[in-house]
């Protein structure tokens, strides 16, 4: 008897039981992309993952086989219902007394609707003809410099992906076709089961009617694994983690399928002294005790270079000031965030008899305890 899966097809695709063909497609590839061994280089546990998916994806996608799966909680080809009751096998045709059949896993549903699951017209329904499948995705990942994530770049990368087969152009078989001498080109064999007669798919030629020579440089698969180089333009304001897309150079499709996208993930180092949020710079600059009180104009680092920064009078350490337009360009809109400057008074030591006297005069002029507030404000 046929086992049924390890895990629900619909949990391991995460899709709910009567999600379209399309929300399983889509679940499909965003795992695929997770899992395929070309991005997991080395790791078991995510191969057998990719083809736990690629099995759920392979019955769920195909309306025949999902309604089997969704009847008796399995596929297979050569499925026999229980051995007390005898059964049919889809794979050779064979009928054996349907007397004391359980229909038990059907829900409740009736012999004739059971049969009719599986013939058509007074045969087996042929599997589905393969259809051209879109190539999986890439993603490459890279390291960039602060600056080079502000400026823009262009980087040349090379990576490893499936490319269509030069020698079988992606069909996976060569030569001309021949016509298929066991069902002579009908695609279906008959079989014979005491006084019933069955139409099967032939087991020759997948009930195509037609056999070719698969392909010896690709294994008949149609694509291949390349080395592929190119030049990657990334925009300024990129981010670590944002995605740029190169259309066509992910995976090849299958059978004329169109190609994966590429997408290039920056990692951005840190900059000693710029600090990024979003599109806007954060940075401490030291000024005078003088220039605090006082008030002043001086020069702060930008990525464009220096600018001019107006400091009140009376200034504390800690305050902050915004820069307008003197952050990091938007990498989708081009409008530049802004910088703010946190600035540190820095108060100098006496280093002599003078600059002592000096620190003493303005001691003698100051209103009095900056701290005396605080004690009415901290009372209990």
């Amino acid at each position: 008897m046929a086992q049924k899966p390890k895990q629900d097809y619909y949990e391991l695709l995460g899709v709910p039981r009567k999600a379209p063909v399309k929300e399983i497609r889509a679940a499909y590839r965003k795992l695929a992309r997770k899992y395929h061994p070309d991005l997991n280089p080395g790791d078991k546990s995510a191969e057998e993952k990719f083809k736990q998916i690629q099995e759920a994806y392979d019955v769920l996608s195909d309306s025949k086989k999902r309604q089997m799966y969704d009847q008796v909680g399995f596929y297979s080809e050569h499925y026999t219902p229980g051995a007390e009751g005898g059964g049919f096998d889809a794979s050779q045709g064979v009928h054996v007394d349907f007397g004391g059949f359980d229909f038990g896993g059907t829900g409740g549903a009736s012999f004739k609707d059971f049969f009719s699951q599986f013939f058509r017209g007074g045969g087996v329904a042929e599997e589905a003809t393969p259809q051209p499948e879109a190539g999986s995705d890439l993603e490459y990942h890279i390291n960039i410099s602060f600056g080079e994530a502000v400026r823009g770049t262009q980087k040349r990368i090379t990576f490893q992906r499936l490319d269509v087969c030069p020698r079988c152009h992606g069909a996976g078989a060569v030569g001309s076709p021949q016509v298929c001498p066991v069902c002579r080109g009908s695609g279906q064999t008959t079989r014979s089961a005491g006084r019933m007669n069955f139409n099967v798919t032939c087991p020759r030629c997948g009930g195509s009617g037609q056999l070719r020579n698969a392909c010896d440089h690709c294994g008949g698969q149609g694509r291949v694994q390349v080395t592929d180089v190119i030049d990657v333009r990334l925009p300024a304001g990129v981010q670590t983690g944002s995605r740029t897309r190169i259309a066509g150079r992910g995976n090849a499709g299958v059978l004329g399928g169109p190609a994966g996208d590429l997408y290039i993930i920056p990692r951005v180092e840190s900059h000693p002294f710029f600090e990024r949020h979003g599109d806007d710079i954060y940075t401490t600059v030291p000024i005078t005790v003088s220039e605090a009180a006082l008030g002043a104009r001086v020069d702060v680092p930008t990525i464009d270079g220096r600018s001019t920064l107006k400091i009140p009078p009376g200034t504390n350490s800690g305050q902050k000031f915004r820069l307008r337009e003197k952050g990091v360009p938007n990498a989708r809109t081009g409008r530049r965030g802004d910088q703010y400057v946190q600035v540190q008074v820095h108060v100098p030591r006496p280093v002599d008899a003078r600059a002592r006297e000096l620190l003493q005069e303005l001691a003698r002029l100051e209103p009095g305890d900056p701290r005396a507030e605080l004690f009415g404000k901290a009372a209990l």
